[in-house]
C-alpha cells in the first residue's frame, strides 16, 4: 500500500503545472546567498565481490531501494566509530 501512494504522489507532482507549485515558503536567493557555495561530490564507490551471510543480505533487502547503499553506511559508521 506504500508504495502505491508514492506512486500516486509522485503522478500527481509530474502532472503538476508550474504555475500550481506554492513557494510561499521558500525565500528568494541571491548572489549573496550562493557566493560561498561548494559542489562536492560524492566519493567513488569500488566496485567489489563480497561474501556475505545470506540472512544479512535479505534483511538490508527488505528495507526496499538503496540496501547496498544502507550496508555502506553500516560499514561507514563502524568505520569511523572505531578510528
Amino acid at each position: 500500500m506504500k508504495k502505491k501512494k508514492i506512486y500516486s504522489d509522485m503522478q500527481r507532482l509530474r502532472e503538476m503545472k508550474d504555475e500550481n507549485i506554492d513557494y510561499s515558503d521558500i525565500p528568494e536567493t541571491d548572489k549573496e546567498f550562493w557566493k560561498n557555495a561548494q559542489v562536492i561530490f560524492p566519493a567513488r564507490k569500488k566496485i567489489l565481490s563480497i561474501r556475505l551471510d545470506e540472512d544479512v543480505v535479505e534483511w538490508f533487502k527488505a528495507q526496499g531501494k538503496g540496501y547496498q547503499t544502507k550496508i555502506n553506511a553500516v560499514l561507514r559508521a563502524y568505520k569511523e566509530a572505531h578510528q
